[in-house]
C-alpha cells in the first residue's frame, strides 16, 4: 500500500475559488471585506505569513491593510490601535500576528478585538462558541484540518480520531470541531500529549491521526497502523546541506516511513499550510456577510 498524498495545494485553490465568487457577489451589492493585519516587530517567519496573507486578499478582492509596528511599541499603543479598527466600518476582520514581542499580553490583545472580528477565531468567546458548538469564526489551521479531511472523501464521522498535541492553536480546538455532533465531524476523539502513557499504542489505534507537537519525524511507521489516515500539521525546518539554504522543512511525521502504511497523507510542505490562510480568507468573507446581513 502507499498513500494518497492529500494536496493542500489543491484544495486551497479550490476553496479560494468558491471565496472569489462569493467576494464577487457581495462586491455587485456595494459589499467590500475587508481585513486588517497588525504586525508588531520583525519576526522573519511572521513577516513571510503575513505578505501571503496580503497576496491572498488580493487576489480574492478583499480589501486589506498591513499594519506594520516596530518591536518598541508599547502594549497601550497596540490596544489603542484595536480600538480604533474595532470601530472602523471598512474593516470586518482584525487579526494581529503571534508571536508579540515579550513586554505585549497577548491574552490583553486578543481580549481587545471585537468577537465579531475575530477571524483567527482566537478570543475566548468564539472558542467558548466553538466549544458548545454554537456558529463561531473556528481558527484557521484547525478548520483547515477538517476540510481537508473532508474534501479528501476522510469524513472523521464514527472514525477514532487521534491528536497528538494540545496547543492552544491547533490541538484542543481540532479536537473540539472533530468532535461536535455535525457534519464533517462526529469523530471519537483521544488527545495524547508530552504526558501520555504508551504512546505509541494510543496512536496505533487511530483510524485518523493528527500530529500537532513540533518535533520533526516524531511518527515512526510502528506508531500507526495499516490503513490510517494522517495529517501532520508540524512544520519544522531542519538542517539539510544538499538545499540552497542549508535548511529544509520537514512535519512531525516522518513521511517516507509512515506513507507505505497510510491510505492517506499530507506532506510538508504542500498539506495544511496552504489551508491556513484560506480558512482565514473565509472568516473574513463570512464576518463581512455578518455585518452587512447578507443572506445566503
Amino acid at each position: 500500500m502507499v498513500a494518497e498524498v492529500i494536496n493542500g495545494n489543491e484544495v486551497a485553490k479550490s476553496i479560494r475559488a468558491e471565496i472569489k465568487i462569493e467576494v464577487s457577489k457581495l462586491k455587485k451589492a456595494g459589499i467590500e471585506p475587508g481585513l486588517v493585519v497588525i504586525i508588531v516587530g520583525e519576526d522573519p517567519a511572521s513577516q513571510v505569513y503575513v505578505r501571503k496573507k496580503g497576496e491572498a486578499c488580493n487576489d480574492l478582492g478583499i480589501c486589506s491593510e498591513t499594519v506594520r509596528l516596530p518591536a518598541s511599541t508599547t502594549e497601550n499603543e497596540l490596544l489603542a490601535l484595536i480600538d480604533n479598527y474595532n470601530k472602523n466600518p471598512k474593516f470586518d476582520g482584525i487579526l494581529v500576528q503571534l508571536p508579540l514581542p515579550k513586554h505585549i499580553s497577548e491574552e490583553k490583545v486578543l481580549l481587545r478585538i471585537d468577537p465579531g472580528k475575530d477571524v483567527d477565531g482566537f478570543h475566548p468567546v468564539n472558542v467558548g462558541k466553538m466549544v458548545v458548538g454554537s456558529e463561531s469564526y473556528l481558527p484557521c489551521t484547525p478548520h483547515g484540518v477538517q476540510e481537508l479531511l473532508i474534501r479528501s472523501g476522510n469524513d472523521p464521522s464514527g472514525k477514532h480520531v487521534v491528536v497528538l498535541g494540545r496547543s492552544n492553536i491547533v490541538g484542543k480546538p481540532v479536537a473540539c470541531i472533530l468532535i461536535q455532533k455535525a457534519k464533517g465531524a462526529d469523530a471519537t476523539v483521544t488527545i495524547c500529549h508530552s504526558r501520555t502513557k504508551n504512546l505509541a499504542e494510543m496512536t496505533r489505534q487511530a483510524d485518523i491521526l493528527i500530529a500537532a507537537i513540533g518535533s520533526p519525524g516524531f511518527v515512526k511507521a510502528d506508531m500507526v497502523k495499516d490503513g490510517v489516515v494522517v495529517i501532520d500539521v508540524g512544520v519544522n525546518r531542519i538542517s539539510d546541506p544538499s538545499a540552497k539554504s542549508g535548511t529544509r522543512l520537514v512535519g512531525d511525521v516522518d513521511f517516507d516511513a509512515v506513507k507505505v502504511k497510510a491510505k492517506a497523507i499530507t506532506p510538508v510542505p504542500g498539506g495544511v499550510g496552504p489551508m491556513t490562510i484560506t480558512m482565514l480568507m473565509q472568516n473574513t468573507l463570512k464576518a463581512a456577510k455578518v455585518h452587512h446581513g447578507w443572506k445566503d
